[in-house]
């Protein structure tokens, strides 16, 4: 199963594309998300894996301690190398959750590819730049990541179980070296099982 992992991981740094998933055809999409399924699969199993971290984040922010039982309201974040990640930079309205209906293309191809594939469960993780105050950039990411959802369960008619919402807030900048760049407000998407 790892093998499988790494080869679709080979095959994806050969496609090369941006991390932003706007850019990806919807079969690079797919293939992203049986590389990420992979990954996952082999972590649980306790297989290392190039490409994924997993991260115990609290409810505070600051993240756990790595060999620590996630605990109460702690989530365990997969941050996927660029070459895996399934990114698309949807604008909102200024201080909303609200998506712009300029967005339904990129929307579109991501309901398109998640149509096709045989994940079980998808995490939509919504990212921000680092304007602002944690607490502010935490749940305006998670209320972004939510909206996102509700797109994909109503507008799309992806099933509501295949889909979780979570939002990072500032915490995995996309381009840390310009904290406050574009690209860091994104909404992320994550194949699990």
């Amino acid at each position: 199963m790892l093998r499988t992992g790494l080869a679709i991981l080979s095959g994806i740094c050969l496609l090369a594309g941006s991390a932003q998933g706007q850019d990806l055809t919807e079969e690079q999409i797919l293939q992203r998300f049986e590389a990420q399924r992979e990954m996952y699969r082999a972590t649980v199993q306790g297989q290392k894996t190039r490409g994924l971290d997993m991260i115990a984040v609290t409810p505070s922010g600051e993240p756990a301690q790595a060999d620590a039982a996630a605990g109460e309201g702690t989530v365990v974040f997969g941050e996927f190398a660029p070459e895996l990640q399934v990114n698309i930079a949807i604008r909102f309205a200024f201080d909303s959750a609200s998506i712009a209906p300029d967005q339904r293309p990129a929307l579109d191809k991501m309901c398109s590819a998640m149509r096709q594939s045989d994940v079980a469960l998808f995490r939509i993780v919504g990212h921000t730049d680092a304007k602002g105050s944690d607490s502010y950039n935490e749940t305006l990411s998670k209320l972004r990541a939510e909206e996102v959802r509700r797109w994909l369960v109503q507008d799309c008619g992806i099933a509501a179980s295949r889909l979780e919402a979570l939002g990072m807030g500032k915490r995995f900048l996309a381009n840390p070296a310009d904290p406050a760049a574009a690209e860091n407000r994104r909404v992320e998407f994550q194949a699990l099982s």
